[in-house]
């Protein structure tokens, strides 16, 4: 009995259509990272572990997809020992973001800095599969690494609001600054639990606020500390009124305060850019990765229920972990699957993106088809998409293949047209037809469009 084919939970096939769709939106991203002078570069699919490990916190580690070593890798295990490090020393990438961070640091000496890259590569995850999250799936990031200014900040916000411009989407960019909730660790009394309550708080949206306390209790933060972060995480206004209201709650924490410097003076920024995507800051926003340490971002969409589908913020010194201290970067990662979700639910993308041929030549026999090879090439040579149909097939088949795939344009050129030299052309949409010399390119090519 055959096998049924199938492919693992969390994947996904992509026929013409959905690649011509993704390909829309990766080109549209990649051109707006190259107007702000991002440069393209690339990453192995698979790294070492010790790369990955530890740098997405103990719920990021537990995701990790682990690569079995190759030939025997059972052979001289030692029972007495944990077997997952003796038989796996390398694993699917989690994200682009450390990958980046070893990469600068493998090839500083042919960089300069401050340097600007953006990678569309996937990433996987072995996540429970769900509406919106993937166990494979592509990420877009974008980062500046090596100089420590808010205008970088400024410059992903900016980017953001041309991407999702140029898609059509509403979005709204919620900022927080990780020195912020350091500073809130610390006047609450619990200086050494700011990673279990950022990882609390970023579950606000998905579990509520009363599930974040208790999480917060359970990590043992007593209701004293629960309630002066309570109302924080409440907190309503401008984002002048906001930063100023927190000032006070954060008086006795110099980091804090920090952070809330590095707020004002990017929120500055934004208003002197004029960008018309609104931006505010949340006081919950987290985001659960562990090497943050200044502005986080997160970009929902308004039009469409879905987790967040783009997000990132500044880390002082992810490359340190490979010998190369005091790197300050700053990135956000686009998710295009969620992105890609967004647009078809809101039905965004332009129409004909997969009709990609322009013309269809009908295949009325051997002579025909010689006779209009030549131009085939000419055509395909001035940029004009081509095909020939391959078999000689009633005009039927030929008709429903050019419909199926939406091409526009026809040539019908039989025995007649050869013998006067010319070809016969018909626009499928508006039902006009009309003859050219064979060697008129020009009017060939107008005619198409």
């Amino acid at each position: 009995m055959a096998q049924k084919p199938s492919i693992p939970k969390g994947t996904r096939d992509f026929g013409p259509q959905e690649t011509a769709e993704r390909n829309y939106i990766f080109e549209t991203i990649r051109s707006v990272f190259r107007t702000f002078g991002y440069a393209q570069i690339e990453t192995p699919a698979m790294e070492n572990l010790s790369t990955l490990l530890g740098k997405y916190g103990e719920e990021g580690d537990k995701l990790l997809y682990r690569i079995l070593n190759s030939g025997d890798a059972f052979a001289n295990v030692d029972p007495e020992k944990p077997l997952t490090p003796q038989v796996c020393e390398k694993g699917l990438r989690y994200d682009l973001t450390v990958p980046f961070a070893r990469f600068v640091v493998q090839h500083q000496g042919e960089l300069s800095f401050p340097f600007k890259r953006y990678q569309i590569q996937p990433v996987w995850r072995a996540d429970r599969p769900q509406k919106g999250r993937y166990r494979e799936f592509y990420q877009c990031d974008v980062d500046a690494i090596g100089s420590r200014s808010q205008l970088c900040e400024l410059e992903l916000v900016q980017i953001v609001d041309s991407v999702f411009t140029r898609l059509g989407v509403r979005v709204l960019v919620k900022i927080n600054n990780r020195k912020v909730l350091t500073g809130l660790a610390e006047v609450c009394g619990f200086p050494d639990k700011v990673v279990d309550i950022t990882v609390a708080i970023d579950k606000l949206d998905k579990i509520g606020l009363d599930a974040v306390k208790d999480e917060m209790r359970e990590k043992g933060l007593t209701d004293a500390a629960i309630a002066v972060l309570e109302p924080v995480l409440t907190l309503s206004g401008t984002a002048e009124e906001k930063i100023a209201r927190m000032r006070s709650v954060l008086a006795a924490s110099e980091t804090g305060l920090k952070g809330l410097d590095e707020l004002e003076e990017l929120f500055g920024y934004i208003a002197s850019a004029g960008i018309a995507t609104p931006v505010e800051i949340d006081l919950s926003l987290a985001r659960g990765l562990n090497y943050y340490t200044g502005a986080i971002f997160e970009v929902k969409a308004l039009d469409w229920q879905i987790g967040s589908i783009c997000g990132g913020g500044r880390y002082d010194n992810l490359t340190g972990i490979f010998g190369l201290p005091d790197m300050s970067g700053v990135g956000v990662s686009f998710g295009a699957d969620r992105i890609y979700d967004v647009l078809k639910g809101l039905d965004k993308f332009p129409k004909g993106l997969c009709s990609a041929t322009q013309l269809l030549f009908a295949n009325m026999g051997p002579a025909e088809v010689a006779y209009l090879l030549p131009l085939a090439t000419a055509l395909r040579a001035k940029g004009i998409s081509v095909e020939v149909y391959p078999d000689a097939a009633k005009l039927k088949k030929q008709f429903d293949y050019a419909d199926r795939k939406a091409i526009p344009f026809l040539s019908i050129t039989g025995e007649s047209e050869m013998a006067q030299g010319v070809v016969n052309l018909k626009n499928l949409a508006s039902g006009e037809q009309k003859s050219f010399a064979k060697d008129d390119l020009a009017g060939i090519c107008a005619f198409l469009g």
